[in-house]
């Protein structure tokens, strides 16, 4: 039996993962499709009056949204050739059924009807919101245009998403097919033991024994690139980091990311707008090109002389430590890791022993206790993708069951780079019923070593603090409608829970609740945390200026259509040169990995991560005048932020917790950045 097809009978209708076989999602796929249009054939027969439409069409597909959930989930945490070749399948599949919804004359006409019979005041937000999002997301995606150009969108679409697949599979295959094997343990010099254990350990699985493996793995990359006083090493590991996609072989991403521009643009002018930048921002809350433009632009004048600062000093400071007469790309994590130390006499190797993951883990957890009231209950009989991953049930300070709540923290060759928030069933009320949400945190943390567990940077330990902080948004979700609640809101607006629970991982009320050593079981001292916070801001400038750079790149390759014959390199040095303070690297190229852009959803909305930061650093000042756990903030930024979902407008929602709009200062006050 297909487990798709029936019941899960399982803890929480939790999905089965251990019954799913490859050879299950297609037939789902394609009797889940078949079974809404059958819904949607009987909803147009009967042609009903008002509102009840659109909450057809809302509820008639959970089946597919729980298939194609639990299909791209497993694509990127637990892949295989086999799971690849049914995304490559479904995927084309999934975006003509789509069209075959958006782009159908008899249900846009019965669409459109309920919408002008629907008066506004007899609707609550929630609905008002469902009303104009679903509408909108018909015109918005053709539902008016001709037979001629609909079926060129349905071309478009399919195209898409094959290019966006095949971009993903190209990077996993350049992360994972690259290794950088060292057999003289001299190369090794300023690489902490724990990490040189850890590259010892991946050698022996590869079959080199006796040397040492670093690879293009965050958790081995980053480690190699801050510690190894081997400069040449190091430019040899950051040239091929940068050169992913872009080596002219079977996995180059040149000729994909030209087509996926290109066509987005065609996409977009075929739908009337200007450009995808113009489709995309128009239901974000920026609103168009300009105002992100305008935006971005700010942040580049208030972080360049900070930044020119701080690389004229790292320039110094390696020119008189070793020589260095000019300073390159590889030189930046490992000259500002030991100028950071001599500053601020911290570093990661000081810090990583208090942060145990198991512990850091408890320590998020209390946190959410302490804000929320939520208990994490360990389960051993929730069914798993993969034997490193964690299942909790989630319950409220009643007892309450409230969410599944999955963790996934360790690098591995079917799961692609980086750390994410995913669902596999959100929240939503059908008549009368509720259905709590699954979600998932996904990373690539340092793994445990025969002698030691795993340790995490100060960085790392930000990174699940922001991870867990889009998984609040999914668990505490409280709204009617599954396509409106948890993570289903503005782009621009989804990092604010992430963004803003970062913010508690610098305080020493919160450190005192993990941040215990692993060997001595000793607090972390104040003083210790003092310098965190002392160092928040280091080179604070730099990092600012590489940020507004990713983001003008996003926009200059989604407002215009990259020709055929674009040449990358010179369009990201066009795109991104008020940001760039060292040399350009020949052979190396940012788009044909910029996974964000070409595979997730960050297309025109990489500025996102910047323009979140001023809503998280407004909101948290709140947090700072009443007390970082204080019980009605935190009521408060529960009840109007995370259980609301999209389902008011954001700026709406951001107006009632905070009671007034966001301080665009807020940023920079907190970066350093603000002149005085």
């Amino acid at each position: 039996m297909n487990p798709f097809l029936q019941a899960f009978d399982t803890p929480f209708d939790t999905v089965p993962f251990t019954r799913i076989q490859p050879e299950h999602f297609m037939p789902a796929l394609q009797t889940a499709i078949a079974e809404v249009k059958a819904t949607l054939q009987q909803l147009k027969a009967r042609s009903p009056q008002g509102f009840e439409a659109f909450e057809v069409l809302e509820a008639c597909d959970s089946r597919v949204q729980l298939i194609s959930s639990v299909l791209f989930n497993l694509n990127a945490s637990e892949t295989s050739d086999a799971l690849q070749a049914i995304a490559r399948e479904a995927s084309p599949l999934l975006s003509e059924y789509a069209n075959d919804i958006l782009l159908d004359e008899a249900l846009f006409a019965l669409i459109e009807k309920a919408y002008q019979q629907t008066a506004e005041a007899t609707l609550s937000p929630e609905q008002q919101t469902l009303r104009q999002k679903t509408y909108k997301s018909f015109v918005r995606n053709g539902a008016r245009l001709n037979e001629a150009d609909k079926t060129r969108l349905r071309e478009l679409d399919k195209s898409l998403s094959q290019l966006s697949l095949q971009f993903g599979e190209h990077v996993l295959a350049e992360t994972n097919g690259y290794q950088l094997i060292i057999e003289n343990e001299a190369d090794l010099a300023g690489i902490p033991e724990s990490i040189k254990e850890a590259a010892a350990e991946a050698a022996q699985q590869a079959g080199h024994e006796g040397a040492w493996l670093f690879g293009l793995q965050y958790p081995s990359y980053v480690p190699f690139m801050t510690y190894c006083q081997n400069r040449e090493l190091r430019e040899q590991l950051f040239r091929a980091f940068g050169a992913k996609g872009f080596q002219g072989n079977e996995f180059d991403n040149q000729e994909i990311v030209r087509q996926i521009s290109a066509l987005r643009h065609e996409r977009a002018q075929l739908l009337g707008y200007a450009s995808h930048a113009h489709f995309v921002l128009e239901e974000r809350m920026a609103k168009d090109p300009q105002t992100v433009q305008a935006f971005l632009e700010e942040l580049l004048e208030a972080a360049t002389p900070a930044a020119k600062r701080e690389i004229e000093e790292l320039g110094t400071y390696a020119k008189q430590l070793d020589g260095i007469e000019h300073l390159e790309r590889w030189d930046i994590a490992y000259y500002s890791e030991k100028l950071k130390k001599e500053k601020f006499t911290i570093d990661d190797e000081t810090l990583k022993p208090y942060f145990r993951l198991e512990n850091v883990i408890e320590g998020v957890f209390e946190v959410a206790k302490k804000l929320y009231g939520l208990h994490f209950i360990p389960r051993t009989d929730i069914e798993l993708y993969h034997p490193e991953v964690q299942a909790y049930e989630v319950q409220n300070a009643q007892g309450q069951h409230i969410a599944v709540f999955y963790a996934d923290f360790f690098p591995r060759a079917g799961k692609r780079s980086g750390a994410w928030m995913t669902s596999f069933r959100g929240q939503k009320r059908i008549q009368g019923q509720e259905q709590r949400p699954h979600i998932s945190i996904v990373c690539n943390f340092t793994k445990p070593t025969a002698s030691t567990p795993s340790l995490l940077t100060f960085n790392e330990v930000t990174t699940l603090f922001h991870e867990f902080g889009h998984a609040l948004h999914g668990l505490l979700a409280d709204t009617t409608y599954e396509s409106l609640s948890g993570t289903s809101v503005y782009w621009d607006f989804v990092e604010l829970p992430s963004q803003i629970m970062e913010n508690w991982a610098y305080h020493q009320e919160t450190l005192d609740l993990f941040a215990k050593h692993y060997q001595t079981g000793e607090t972390i001292p104040a003083a210790m945390v003092q310098k965190i916070k002392d160092s928040a801001n280091f080179m604070a400038g730099y990092q600012t200026l590489r940020q507004v750079g990713f983001a003008l790149l996003d926009m200059a390759w989604h407002t215009q259509a990259a020709a055929d014959n674009t040449n990358l390199t010179a369009f990201e040095d066009a795109a991104m040169q008020a940001t760039q303070l060292l040399p350009a690297v020949e052979g190396t190229n940012m788009s044909t990995s910029f996974s964000h852009i070409f595979q997730g959803g960050y297309a025109a909305g990489y500025y996102s991560y910047k323009w979140a930061e001023v809503l998280d650093a407004d909101a948290f000042e709140l947090f700072l005048e009443r007390g970082i756990f204080d019980p009605q903030t935190a009521q408060a930024f529960q009840e109007h932020i995370l259980s609301k979902g999209g389902s008011e407008h954001p700026m709406a929602l951001y107006q009632r917790f905070r009671g007034q709009a966001p301080d665009p200062k807020a940023l920079l006050r907190r970066a350093g950045l603000l002149k005085a």
